[in-house]
């Protein structure tokens, strides 16, 4: 059995112990460690686990072979360190850390200690993303030129470390990683421009709102979107393809795909009046020339992470969410943070 200690019992925590508690075959929780007795008194009542004493305990354990992270983002670094030095593997929540910097001297250690880090990226295992990829694998719209993705609420962020910058607070490193890491693990393509438009909406000092363009080097473009104080969602995906457009509306994955049953398409005549008035461009398009399909069905099970994480440490594959994968995606979250504060496009290749 795969045997886990867990560092942090925040809301991430008890996630981590809930999915790994549900596969009791697979893998055992052999405690947890919180800075907050409170927290590791909870973890007790809550689920029976045992609490250590001092995050030196739960690496001094030789049952535990890897540790998960669950705590601010600022203590990702010298956790995970510590952790790997002390002969564990690590799994580290996102961001992975504050800047590709950092991530890089983390992977120092990694190839120093021969022990394997990852990154939770869970959310390559939703659904919605999953029909999505599937959609544009199956080539069901054709090639995609044009990919919004976006998640938006209007409560504001929560009144905890998310508010605080110097703990790596704001949405760009809370769900802009999860967005950013989706659009790059699914195009196979460098990203070679950013612009974005980062806002303190509520919470001054860091983002609560933001907007970003990406430019893929074959053509792709593509609009991530986070909004914590909008009260009419837009689509959870919309994707817009040479032969058809799909549209997720929401992670309960309602949604439809419309595309052209033929590629030529016979024009009007002179003048279409239309509720925008007289326009050819338009116009609806003849019922006749399109279908509409349903999303296609897709099981997912956001689990298969930490199997992965499992097999690959053991040999039997190749691991999911690799080191080299998160840089990436880090070195275009600080070309986010410079496109913001100049107020213009950066250039890239990554």
């Amino acid at each position: 059995m795969y045997t886990f200690g867990l560092v942090g019992y925040g809301s991430i925590g008890g996630w981590h112990t809930k999915q790994l508690l549900s596969l009791p075959q697979e893998f055992r929780l052999a405690g947890v460690y919180d800075i907050n007795p409170e927290r590791m008194k909870a973890a007790e009542q809550e689920n029976g686990l045992h609490s250590y004493r001092s995050m030196q305990e739960l690496l001094d354990d030789p049952q535990i072979r890897t540790v998960i992270l669950a705590v601010p983002n600022n203590f990702h670094k010298p956790l995970s360190i510590q952790a790997m030095r002390a002969g564990k593997n690590v799994i580290c929540e996102k961001p992975v850390m504050l800047n590709a910097a950092e991530l890089e001297e983390v992977i120092a250690v990694a190839k120093e200690t021969g022990r394997q880090f990852s990154v939770h990226q869970n959310r390559r295992w939703d659904k919605d993303f999953l029909i999505m990829k599937k959609v544009l694998e199956d080539g069901t719209i054709g090639k995609p030129f044009y990919i919004e993705s976006r998640v938006q609420g209007s409560k504001g962020i929560p009144g905890d470390w998310r508010c605080v910058k110097e703990a790596g607070g704001g949405m760009l490193l809370d769900w802009g990683v999860h967005l950013i890491d989706q659009l790059m693990y699914l195009v196979d393509s460098p990203v070679t421009q950013v612009y974005a438009h980062l806002l303190s909406v509520k919470f001054p000092g860091v983002d609560d709102n933001f907007k970003l363009l990406m430019r893929f080097e074959n053509g792709l473009s593509a609009l991530v979107e986070v909004d914590t104080y909008t009260f009419i969602n837009l689509p959870r995906w919309h994707v817009s393809g040479d032969a058809g457009t799909l549209q997720i509306d929401d992670f309960s994955c309602e949604g439809r795909i419309i595309r052209a049953r033929t590629e030529e398409m016979r024009w009007e005549q002179g003048i279409v009046y239309t509720a925008a008035g007289p326009t050819r461009t338009m116009a609806p398009r003849p019922k006749e020339t399109i279908e509409q399909l349903p999303l296609p069905p897709m099981q997912c099970d956001s689990r298969d992470y930490y199997r992965n994480f499992r097999d690959a440490d053991e040999g039997k594959a190749p691991l999911a969410v690799t080191p080299s994968q998160a840089l990436r995606v880090m070195r275009v979250i600080d070309a986010v943070f410079a496109s913001a504060e100049k107020g213009t496009a950066v250039s890239l290749h990554i």
